[in-house]
């Protein structure tokens, strides 16, 4: 099937429908009952069939909503917010005690322990070029093609070794085993993935950690994709360092976290160099604090620590739920999409492997960017297309981009149902509108009837 193919339909009355911000106005089904709400549910959105239906959206792997009691918390700490530390005032007091409360909240919500630092960075790749500043001078780093770039580029290139896509969790364990074998004893840093990116599948973690420490090397995991939907215990798994973003769980207000050993991030010089790092300047010289101050120079977001903190205390509370909920969700999609000719499921680990609810696929014939397009303008559906920050992995493994549905806490099973049902009428019938490429390589329907321009929101 190819655009050309698709015959154009008569182009629309001139008057333009415009997005729609609010709640559909009229009775939706409740997303997930009895699971946290996000601030997105019952979010409506036009189609070019001058329809209204609630976003299914499929785009979590990006970016989450926040959790309706995530915004409530924010809420709360703007009406009191003061700078935190040292300061006398009421706010300044209330916000410091929340800020660092948030910290103990975090780090529960990893099984951090006792010892333990919690630092609060912009993000996962804020959290990994974090550690790859506290590297010592003499250490070395393993990764994997495969991994994120956020987990990939932090590195010093001239003591990094990549290993290729593995082909099952027993070829990680294989292919790591292989490279530490090889490795000279000393400072050795293996970088972990907890769930693909791109597919969803889970690593095996612990059997790559027990390696790992094996050899003495020391181990980080970048949860990124993993912390929202599963369980992640530092102790239990074994790993030295975790690395996770508020922005993929619930609270996207610019914050992330690096939890873990504190030896290195001791006694590397401040990520930040600036005041709340320092314990004393002198005229001469400076004494640096140690601790998570050490590197959190300047004034910090703690707005987003709390909010962070917030969501992190609500995922936990919910966790069994959230995890079977997403599995029969994710079952539902993976079995739909798997069952029309021409739709090919990426995978790289297997198809046994345990997964957080991201189908990656393709369609014969097919621009991944125009089945995300059609997606979106005939059947309000968010998912998301290209390389996803992994470029080695899509590269080897799909031969380019792919198409991502990457469900969540905003993904309601009649969402699976209508993208299912929206890959399949694509693939046997085609686009309803003739879609054309514009001058910035986007696909666009002709006779969209939609006015997509919306006023700024301040």
């Amino acid at each position: 099937m190819s655009v050309a193919d698709v015959p154009t339909i008569p182009a629309p009355s001139a008057r333009r429908l415009h997005l729609v911000p609010a709640d559909l106005r009229r009775p939706s089904p409740s997303v997930n009952a009895g699971l946290p709400v996000t601030v997105r549910e019952n979010l409506g959105v036009p189609t070019v069939h001058r329809t209204v239906v609630d976003l299914a959206d499929f785009d979590h792997g990006a970016t989450t909503p926040a959790l309706r009691s995530v915004q409530e918390t924010v809420e709360a700490v703007h009406r009191t917010y003061g700078s935190v530390h040292r300061g006398a005032g009421r706010t300044s007091r209330l916000t410091t005690a929340w800020f660092e409360q948030a910290r103990t909240e975090v780090g529960e919500f990893v099984g951090a322990g006792a010892d333990d630092e919690v630092v609060f960075t912009r993000n996962t790749t804020d959290a990994l070029n974090l550690l790859a500043h506290c590297l010592p001078a003499d250490a070395s780093v393993i990764a994997w093609n495969s991994a994120h770039h956020a987990a990939l580029l932090p590195w010093p290139a001239e003591r990094t070794q990549t290993l290729r896509v593995p082909r099952s969790a027993d070829d990680a364990v294989i292919l790591l085993t292989r490279a530490l074998s090889q490795t000279p004893s000393g400072n050795t840093l293996v970088v972990l993935t907890g769930a693909c990116n791109v597919t969803g599948e889970v690593w095996p973690i612990e059997e790559l950690a027990s390696v790992a420490r094996q050899f003495g090397a020391r181990t980080v995991l970048d949860a990124a994709q993993l912390a929202p939907h599963r369980g992640v215990n530092l102790q239990q798994l074994g790993v030295d360092w975790v690395a996770f973003s508020g922005h993929k769980a619930y609270a996207p207000y610019g914050a992330g976290a690096l939890v873990g050993r504190s030896d290195w991030l001791d006694a590397a010089p401040p990520y930040l160099p600036a005041g709340g790092a320092t314990r004393i300047v002198g005229a001469q010289d400076v004494d640096w604090n140690v601790g998570p101050a050490r590197h959190e120079g300047g004034t910090p977001n703690a707005v987003g620590a709390i909010a962070l903190a917030s969501a992190c205390s609500a995922l936990r509370r919910h966790r069994a739920t959230i995890e079977a909920t997403e599995h029969a969700l994710y079952s539902r999609l993976r079995e739909g999409l798997a069952g029309i000719d021409g739709v090919n499921i990426v995978q790289v680990l297997g198809a046994d492997r345990p997964n957080v609810g991201v189908v990656s696929f393709t369609v014969d014939g097919v621009d991944p960017s125009l089945v995300s397009q059609v997606l979106a303008d005939e059947y309000g559906i968010a998912v998301r297309d290209g390389k996803f920050c992994a470029h080695r992995l899509c590269d080897e493994v799909v031969g380019g981009s792919a198409i991502r549905a990457s469900l969540g806490l905003a993904t309601a099973p009649h969402h699976v149902d209508r993208l299912v049902s929206g890959v399949r009428k694509l693939v046997e019938q085609g686009p309803t509108l003739r879609y054309y490429r514009a001058a910035d390589g986007t696909w666009v329907a002709e006779g969209d009837p939609r006015d997509l321009t919306e006023p700024r929101p301040w």
